[in-house]
């Protein structure tokens, strides 16, 4: 994923949920950023990371790696979900089937095994 798509996902969760905005906690520390918990999301999602590993490698807890990936799924229906998690209209489906013959997968339009391909 490019940096200014990742960017593009974590200003509008942040923008749509408070959760994600990064406060100042009762001692006076700064709480994790908006950044921290979307990677953490993004990395039990994208990479099948386990919720415990994501304390090693972000320096979030279990618990908050879950409530993370929770409130991100929740702000990506709610953001992005009329436009991109819709059925695709027919200029869509005409436009992956043209990709899909030019990549040689022709009648691939409905196999998620296949998107990964470039």
């Amino acid at each position: 994923m490019s940096r200014r798509l990742f960017l593009r996902i974590a200003n509008a969760v942040e923008a749509h949920n408070p959760y994600f905005k990064q406060r100042i906690d009762a001692f006076g520390v700064l709480d994790l950023s908006c950044l921290q918990k979307v990677t953490a999301a993004h990395g039990i999602l994208a990479y099948d990371i386990p919720t415990n590993l994501i304390d090693e490698y972000l320096g979030i807890g279990e618990t908050t790696a879950i409530e993370s990936l929770r409130a991100f799924v929740k702000a990506i229906v709610e953001v992005f979900g009329d436009w991109y998690l819709r059925a695709p209209n027919e200029t869509n489906i005409c436009r992956l089937l043209s990709i899909r013959e030019q990549r040689g997968f022709l009648g691939m339009l409905g196999s998620i095994d296949c998107m990964h391909w470039k």
